[in-house]
């Protein structure tokens, strides 16, 4: 399962793009897609995955189904508010970012705790673009790994496979 954390609100068209991509991608190589269920970032990704009919399972904060986009299979509700950015992490074997902000970092951050591969994906804006410029600094060089929208899900099924 491949985690898309992003942006939910004033997500740039080039992000919503590169989510699509992203989700395309995930399905294509038979890989289920995992994510906080809502809009933006989420709602591209899924909306990709269901164009190459791949599953989409969408870790809601509330308890309402009908928060989900229209793209999730399988909605699930938790009622744990932000907390649920560390299901979506967990069930996740890697987990890759476009644009996003103080929820995309948390995501971030609990990935590199439990040492889940995190790929950032490039010129995506917002806090990828952020954490980015601070990838050579010491501890983080082998931890977060940058691609393109369309080299992303290559890279992360590399690095599970690599066990990184």
């Amino acid at each position: 399962m491949i985690a898309v954390v992003g942006g939910e609100k004033s997500v740039s068209l080039k992000s919503i793009n590169y989510a699509e991509k992203i989700g395309q991608d995930i399905a294509l190589n038979d890989c289920i897609l995992v994510c906080g269920g809502r809009g933006g970032v989420m709602r591209a990704a899924c909306k990709g995955a269901r164009q190459k009919n791949g599953l989409t399972i969408g870790i809601l904060p509330s308890l309402d189904k009908k928060e989900a986009n229209e793209h999730v299979v399988v909605p699930l509700t938790t009622g744990l508010g932000n907390t649920r950015n560390a299901l979506v992490v967990s069930s996740a074997d890697a987990v890759i970012a476009v644009d996003g902000g103080v929820g995309t970092l948390s995501e971030i951050s609990l990935a590199l705790c439990n040492n889940k591969p995190v790929v950032l994906v490039e010129n995506s804006s917002g806090v990828t673009d952020l954490l980015l410029k601070e990838k050579e600094k010491p501890g983080f060089e082998d931890r977060i790994h940058r691609a393109s929208a369309s080299k992303a899900v290559k890279k992360a099924l590399d690095l599970i496979l690599e066990g990184k």
